[in-house]
């Protein structure tokens, strides 16, 4: 599933009906803490239901997730960079959008661990891996825990600092 790297977060999603992609869309309701903490955040990066969550949640709340998250096409060209991998990695989101993750923006994930990854999600259409990474380009060495995730909106890597 190729798009072009201007279309829209949302075109897809908007055009199945599944989302609302302005920012003044009412979030689904919070579901309460086990531990009574109150409400859980719209988007864990821990979630089964990581993928639900990220068709529910606006512009708005993609960009306020306390990990990063990132959309790209099956060769890796950014569609989406939120901000808090903006903060991570020092890049604008829209110097991001319309560059490859693994190639341009982050070259350190360009090798069998991270990116081999990703391909076989891609090859055989099943993606859900997590794993502990290290980032090492433009910044000191970072410990991060990576997911790497498909559906059919695209594929998703989100990214957590430890």
């Amino acid at each position: 599933m190729a798009s072009s790297p201007t279309q829209d977060l949302y075109s897809f999603l908007k055009d199945k009906g599944l989302t609302q992609p302005d920012d003044e869309a009412a979030p689904p309701p919070a579901t309460s803490r086990s531990d009574g903490g109150g409400p859980q955040p719209l988007l864990d990066f821990d979630d089964d239901q990581i993928g639900e969550r990220l068709h529910q949640a606006s512009r708005k709340q993609l960009d306020q997730a306390d990990f990063g998250i990132v959309r790209v096409d099956d060769s890796g060209v950014v569609e989406f960079y939120n901000t808090y991998e903006s903060r991570l990695a020092g890049v604008e989101p829209s110097d991001a959008r319309g560059r490859n993750f693994f190639t341009q923006l982050a070259p350190c994930s360009n090798n069998r661990i991270f990116l081999g990854r990703f391909k076989k999600g891609v090859r055989t259409g099943s993606l859900d891996e997590h794993f502990t990474y290290t980032f090492t380009y433009k910044m000191r060495p970072t410990l991060v825990d990576i997911r790497l995730y498909r559906d059919e909106a695209g594929n998703w890597v989100m990214v957590r600092k430890r």
